[in-house]
């Protein structure tokens, strides 16, 4: 699949950072490339890169002029992304709890009249994906997730909000998400997870990262408040499974 993408762009962005696009649309198959150049560098480092970040369709590279060109970095770039994927290795999976619904979930009736279904329904199809992490981004341990089931793809709202709770799960067009912090939002609000992607006193800081596959299963309230005290001092909440 990924064979048959055309050959990455490179994209001057400001003086010191350059983009390494490789699909104008978000695809699973591009963005396998996109975090494989991303590894590639960072176990080859090019001397004057200063950081990479890795987004559904392209890597943006950053780095210092003083120490490489534009012209120099962008032909070593292009020559690491058009090498072969390596083998797949086995992704860490993640099985996440959410509430759905009521307070925790304030689009999920409107979701299901708008698809023509009903609340439990919607509960059911989106419990049933298999999510991949694509990236990280917007605000810490924010995970866009591919993998929506079709049925679910529809467009944000028009009205975004100004303010949607941490641990919001929402989806918005083809795409799922795990919302880490209270942020604006244009997505559609299903549930609330205790689960902490981003926790900056814990180890680790992260939990979620690019690749990573992930499920998600109800919880009722009640125990959603019972984790969400869990989470908030440290515990993990989330269950890794093991193959």
């Amino acid at each position: 699949m990924a064979a048959t993408l055309p050959p990455p762009r490179l994209l001057p962005s400001g003086d010191s950072a350059v983009t390494v696009e490789f699909s104008r649309t978000i695809d699973d198959a591009a963005n396998e490339r996109v975090l494989a150049l991303d590894k590639a560098l960072a176990a080859s480092p090019i001397d004057g890169i200063t950081e990479t970040v890795p987004t559904y369709r392209s890597l943006l590279v950053h780095y210092d002029p003083g120490k490489i060109g534009f012209d120099a970095l962008g032909e070593k770039l292009l020559a690491l992304a058009s090498q072969p994927l390596p083998p797949a290795t086995k992704a860490r999976r993640w099985r996440i709890p959410v509430a759905y619904g009521g307070e925790h979930g304030i689009d999920l009736e409107d979701v299901a009249k708008a698809l023509n279904t009903t609340p439990d329904d919607i509960v059911a199809r989106h419990v049933a994906g298999d999510y991949r992490v694509a990236m990280i981004g917007f605000t810490p341990g924010w995970s866009y997730l591919s993998g929506l089931d079709k049925s679910l793809h529809m467009s944000r709202r028009q009205s975004p909000r100004l303010f949607t709770p941490a641990g919001t799960i929402s989806i918005g067009g083809i795409q799922a998400g795990i919302q880490c912090l209270a942020a604006p939002s244009g997505w559609h609000l299903l549930g609330r997870t205790p689960v902490r992607t981003y926790q900056l006193h814990r180890n680790p800081t992260f939990l979620t990262e690019p690749g990573d596959r992930v499920t998600f299963f109800a919880i009722d309230h009640k125990t959603f408040e019972e984790q969400d005290r869990a989470a908030e001092a440290g515990e993990i909440i989330a269950e890794q499974v093991v193959a």
